[in-house]
């Protein structure tokens, strides 16, 4: 094993990044404490403090769990990079007679295969003893095994390809084989938005037509009113899996669809399920899906052009236990390797996007009533096991959305 400065610089980010994780969830811990004793003032009416102790609960178990898992993850992480895993498993495909590009799909493949197999004791707890626990998991084991040759099923499917023309083109296509990589990937992802709601989602869940015709009419008026046109509204079968509710719409192009939790739609009166699709209405008329999208492809872009770099260089491979330099191991050194350094980028990107859920909630509050949108939120907050009161630097590496009590102050300031 060959260690250079670069093994140094790897070892203090993932010292740093394990131990901020660690030091966030702990204050996270020490926030869902302190409060647990009473419901913050606001909630007061509609949240009792029996359900307001069992989201402090929810929040605590799953921390715990995320102790365990940040710690092991950080160890499969060492063991596949400076304990010699990558470099052991590439040896075995390297000595089986392949040519360069069907060795690195057939090392990428096994990798992620070894990986899914890693992570499924995890899996399996939080849904069949943590959700379990708090009452969330609807999931037969059945329906568990079912998702996971699904999902098996379609990355070979899906994956294999994709694999192949990535590393065919890095292969290929020269020095700047890193921009050709991203038009395919660009191009990749918009096909997966446009096939997802009528193609793949299906394989998963069941969708119905909205069948309740006076929330119907109400849509559709809303629909009108912001120039949304969509595939449909849908019903999914959420309560198959879990007691969870939500609400999305999916799709681009002419292939959009609206979809509503049957969890969700069992609780919210119809005003308040207007009002939590005018949300969703609000994030489009924003444009804030083509403004991630492209924000998206634009550090995918600024990533791929490192990796162009990167991968003519032996003290990435040799700092991160690999010994022979090939397109595949620069490709998954890199992939592995990323969240480690970007991690505490994440606040940018958080508070962004909470930007956006502030834009979507003064839509919302101004094409339907904000009273109604608040109602909807504390029901989801409530229903939903949410914690109300969140460490404010936990939530801005890990919330996308703002927490309950700014959101709904935002939202009752809107309405003055």
């Amino acid at each position: 094993m060959e260690f250079n400065i670069f093994t140094l610089v790897f070892l203090i980010a993932i010292f740093s990044y394990v131990i901020t994780l660690l030091w966030l969830n702990v204050r996270q811990d020490k926030a869902v404490t302190k409060s647990f004793s009473a419901v913050p003032a606001e909630f007061s009416e509609k949240i009792t403090l029996e359900q307001h102790q069992k989201a402090a609960q929810y929040t605590q178990a799953k921390l715990l769990v995320n102790h365990f898992e940040i710690i092991f993850s950080t160890l499969v992480l060492l063991i596949w990079t400076l304990g010699g895993g990558l470099n052991w498993l590439d040896t075995i495909w390297q000595t089986q007679g392949f040519d360069t590009i069907n060795t690195g799909v057939l090392f990428i493949i096994s990798l992620m295969v070894i990986g899914s197999a890693i992570d499924l004791p995890f899996s399996v707890y939080r849904t069949f003893a943590l959700e379990q626990k708090f009452g969330f998991n609807k999931m037969t084991m059945g329906t568990f095994i079912g998702d996971l040759f699904k999902g098996l099923l379609l990355m070979l499917i899906i994956g294999l390809p994709l694999v192949y023309a990535i590393l065919w083109l890095m292969n290929e296509m020269g020095e700047f084989w890193w921009a050709y990589v991203w038009l395919v990937l660009t191009g990749f992802s918009l096909l997966m938005f446009w096939l997802y709601p009528s193609y793949i989602a299906p394989i998963f869940n069941k969708f119905k037509p909205l069948d309740n015709l006076e929330l119907k009419v109400k849509i559709d008026s809303l629909l009108i009113r912001t120039g949304f046109k969509s595939d449909g509204v849908f019903v999914m079968d959420g309560s198959k899996r879990s007691s969870h509710g939500n609400a999305y719409f999916t799709g681009i192009g002419k292939n959009k669809r609206i979809v509503f939790f049957d969890t969700l739609l069992e609780g919210m009166e119809d005003k308040e399920v207007e009002a939590i699709l005018a949300h969703e209405l609000g994030h489009f008329h924003h444009k804030h899906i083509r403004k991630h999208m492209i924000s998206s492809f634009t550090i995918s872009l600024l990533g791929l052009a490192l990796l162009g770099y990167l991968i003519n260089q032996p003290w990435f491979f040799n700092g991160l236990g690999v010994q022979t330099m090939s397109n595949h191991t620069a490709l998954i050194l890199f992939t592995l390797t990323l969240p480690v350094f970007s991690f505490f980028i994440a606040p940018i990107s958080n508070a962004l996007s909470r930007k956006h859920e502030f834009e979507a909630d003064s839509f919302a509050a101004k094409h339907t009533n904000a009273d109604d949108l608040i109602s909807s939120l504390v029901k989801l907050y409530r229903d939903n096991a949410s914690t109300l009161t969140p460490d404010r630097l936990y939530s801005a590496f890990h919330d996308s959305h703002p927490s309950a009590t700014i959101r709904i102050n935002h939202l009752k300031a809107s309405e003055n």
